[in-house]
Order: C-alpha cells, then structure tokens, then sequence
C-alpha cells in the first residue's frame, strides 16, 4: 500500500467524524396533530346528602369511587375545546339520619327522619352502583407537545342504578333493604371539573331525588347528594 493509499484509507475511517449527526439518533419524531385527551378517568369523592323537609343531615363517613372511558371529540382546530362523551362505574355509600325500609304488617316503605338526640344507632346508609354515562363540554390549555394543562370539564352525568341495599344497625342487630319501590334507579347529576396536570377538584350535583312519591310527616321526602372529590385522567 503506497502513501496516497494510506491516505485514503485514514479519511475513510475519520470521515464519520466529520458527518453531522442527525436528531434523535436518526429516529424523526412524530407529532400526532390529531391528538385527544383525557380519555381514561378515575376519582373518589366525599358524599353530602341534602334535601328536604328540614332535619336531614348526613351522618358519618361518606364516599365513592367512579371510573370510566370517555371519547374525547376536539371540535375546534387547536383542538383546545371539545366534546366528551363516555361509559363508566360508580360505587357510592351515603350515611344519613333517614330510615328506609318497610312496615312489618304491611310490608309498605317506611321513610322516618331520625333525630340522634331522640334515636341512637350506630350504623344509618344506602349503597348504589350505577352505569354511569358522562357527557362533558371540555375546554383545556393543551397542544400537541404538551400533556400538562389547564382543564375545566362542565356536563352531565345521567346514570342507571342497578344496585341499591338500605343498612341500619342498633344495638347489635342489623336490617337490610333492597326493595325500596320509590327509589328512583334512573339517576341524572350536573358535573364540573377543573384542574392541572394530575390533580383535579371534582362536583357533582344530583339534579333528581333519590326517592320519588317517598314522604314524611305528609311531606315530599326529597333526598339528594352533593360530592366533592380528585378526578385522574389519562390518555
């Protein structure tokens, strides 16, 4: 091998050296121009019942936990607005100070506000598990590159109870209930969410009594909840 040859031979193996390297180890980067958001949801919530007549209060620990899918439709071209519509589950526990069950001679509803000062018992609440189908109108900070954002979700949350259980315990003993004719399974709340990144407040307002043609002392027995709780999203 001559000189002019060793020559060759060494810019052959330096002239990688030389070459700029591209981005992202030659990997092109892909940004999805048609991107969606928050399609994957879970949270718990503090359950508040409220109604009427006067006297109603929740009692105890109170909670729920909701999860779901969402379809995310961006109407707008920054894709910063959009449309969200869903199925989901929910479970929720409400401790209150009203009796539901039924008369032991004519197996009727019996509905009775309890005053705690008059009537001691250690356990007073109903559980529902519902299909739940969310329907929000959504406005958020995000872009294609960003996944951390400003979001306020406001909407609907109609819901089909499938499963309702009364539970009243005192002194030792326990009563259970599940076939309470006046509740009412067809369930409709308002909604509102707002946040950043990870955690967001969630509300939820229920738009129906929970009981339909129930009353107390000749009144309409109007029982609703007010929930106050963390939702997570993710894509």
């Amino acid at each position: 091998m001559n000189l002019l040859q060793k020559w060759l031979f060494c810019l052959l193996l330096l002239a990688p050296l030389f070459v700029p390297a591209q981005e992202g180890n030659n990997i092109p980067s892909v940004i999805d121009s048609l991107y969606r958001e928050d399609q994957i949801y879970f949270g718990i919530t503090y359950n508040i019942i409220t109604g009427q007549p006067a006297g109603i209060e929740s009692s105890q620990f109170s909670g729920g936990f909701h999860a779901g899918f969402i379809r995310d439709m961006p109407i707008n071209e920054q894709r910063n607005i959009s449309i969200g519509v869903g199925l989901g589950w929910s479970i929720d526990t409400y401790g209150h100070n009203v009796f539901i069950g039924k008369e032991l001679d004519t197996d009727n509803s019996l509905f009775q506000i309890m005053d705690r000062g008059r009537i001691d018992f250690d356990t007073n609440r109903f559980t529902t598990q519902s299909i739940d189908l969310p329907i929000q109108f959504r406005w958020r900070t995000s872009t294609v590159e960003s996944y951390k954002f400003w979001r306020i979700y406001a909407g609907l949350r109609p819901a089909y109870a499938y499963y309702f259980q009364t539970k009243f315990e005192q002194g030792g003993q326990t009563y259970k209930e599940s076939d309470i004719p006046e509740f009412e399974r067809f369930r409709l709340g308002a909604t509102f969410t707002f946040g950043y990144n990870t955690f967001n407040f969630n509300f939820y307002y229920s738009l129906n009594s929970f009981l339909d043609g129930a009353s107390v002392n000749n009144e309409d027995l109007d029982l609703r909840t007010f929930q106050v709780g963390l939702m997570f999203y993710l894509l």
